[in-house]
């Protein structure tokens, strides 16, 4: 495999077809429902990256669960991926430290 990434969504389908692609493509992918559980995969294991979607439910949404995972493992790149951008939420996410924002 090349490379290991984390996928976090809240919508089930999604997440499976975005898990698929990276297999496809020899990526080791695994998944979180939630920002809660993607910050425990971060303290358990090494990733290259993270696709994390912006708006989850739960107590931490994605800006939060990006800044623990930056503290976590620093040199992991995040991209934050949503259906609800905005201006604010890019800058925010960038300022956080993610490698790039991409609208669904």
């Amino acid at each position: 495999m090349d490379g290991k990434v984390l996928v976090v969504d809240d919508e089930k389908d999604f997440l499976t077809a975005i898990i698929k692609r990276f297999k496809n493509k020899n990526i080791d992918a695994c998944s979180a429902f939630s920002g809660e559980e993607a910050v425990k995969k971060i303290e358990a294991e090494k990733f290259d990256a993270v696709v994390l979607d912006l708006k989850m439910p739960g107590h931490m949404d994605g800006l939060e669960a990006l800044k623990r995972i930056k503290e976590i493992q620093p040199l992991c790149e995040v991209i934050l991926l949503t259906g609800h951008g905005s201006v604010e939420s890019s800058v925010e996410g960038m300022n956080l430290g993610a490698f790039d924002y991409i609208l669904k």
